[in-house]
């Protein structure tokens, strides 16, 4: 009678496991499908627009749709120099303070500023784009004596300090995971605790800080309505660091301003699909990017420790 009961427990503890493993897998391979989904949509509504334009005028440095001018280069730059940018202050402020509350800060400081930083990530992004135009975006042109101060560098900084949420969150994940035991050795033959910070634990937690800092890429990537406040949506090629101080337009902000007001099925309303594609690439591109070098450091890390 026992053996029974035990089978039949055995029988339903198999099933739940099956049943759990198959969800489980379902959603892995949900996940694949949707992307791929997404693609093969923006793939068919972009390809008219290759067939309806010329590359020639596609690769021009002018973007007005009204008289057919299909230039997608100025969006593409204007994204790259406020992606840049964005990196350039999201990377040291963000990897920075995340060492800081990891490895620095005392745990009551730590408990109070680590659930302000998670609350600033959530900020709604047309409220930082509403400051930023209401504030930073005069004292910029104050202070650098430009002639308006919607320009890159206003959508550089709000974009970094969008960026820095994630950043600060995924990187001071990946610094608490490294094991007290290399602190300890390190301290234990004589090195600093910046050495140790610097030589020991950031290595050890690269994989992860990497994975933050690429997130944090995807955010800026992405971001709409911020940009399209301040940096003053004008669709000019950069061609220069002095670009950055000069309104830009990017391809998130084209397809969000100009994709309501469009004519459905027309060319204009094809291009927009292929901007969308060509974002999605991008994005797709630094991910990829970033996972190869992760997947490299753990075979490199595999081969030392075996």
């Amino acid at each position: 009678m026992k053996s029974k009961q035990i089978t039949r427990k055995e029988t339903v503890s198999s099933i739940r496991e099956f049943l759990i493993t198959a969800l489980i897998k379902a959603a892995g391979y949900s996940a694949i499908l949707f992307v791929g989904m997404i693609f093969l949509f923006l793939l068919l509504e972009s390809f008219p627009a290759l067939r309806e334009v010329e590359l020639s005028n596609l690769l021009s440095s002018r973007w007005y749709p009204i008289e057919d001018y299909y230039g997608v280069l100025p969006l593409i730059g204007g994204t790259l120099i406020i992606t840049i940018g964005a990196t350039l202050i999201a990377l040291p402020f963000g990897v920075g303070t995340a060492i800081y509350l990891s490895e620095i800060a005392p745990r009551w400081l730590r408990e109070t500023l680590k659930p302000l930083v998670e609350v600033l990530g959530g900020l709604p992004s047309v409220v930082l784009g509403f400051l930023g135009m209401l504030i930073l975006s005069p004292y910029l042109r104050i202070w650098l004596d430009i002639p308006t101060g919607l320009s890159a560098f206003a959508g550089a900084i709000l974009l970094g300090g969008i960026a820095i949420p994630t950043v600060v969150t995924v990187a001071e994940d990946a610094l608490d995971a490294v094991p007290k035991s290399y602190r300890d050795a390190s301290l234990a033959i004589g090195a600093t605790e910046w050495q140790t910070i610097w030589r020991v634990t950031l290595p050890a937690a690269r994989s992860g800080v990497l994975t933050a800092v690429m997130l944090g890429i995807g955010r800026a990537i992405g971001e709409t309505m911020t940009v399209m406040m301040v940096t003053g949506n004008a669709p000019i090629l950069p061609t220069g660091l002095k670009d950055l101080f000069s309104p830009v337009r990017t391809m998130t902000a084209t397809i969000a301003a100009e994709m309501g007001e469009v004519a459905n099925s027309s060319t204009h309303y094809h291009v927009l699909f292929l901007i969308g594609i060509i974002l999605f690439l991008i994005s797709l591109a630094v991910n990829v990017a970033a996972s190869a070098v992760v997947f490299r450091q753990k075979k490199s890390q595999e081969r030392i420790l075996s």
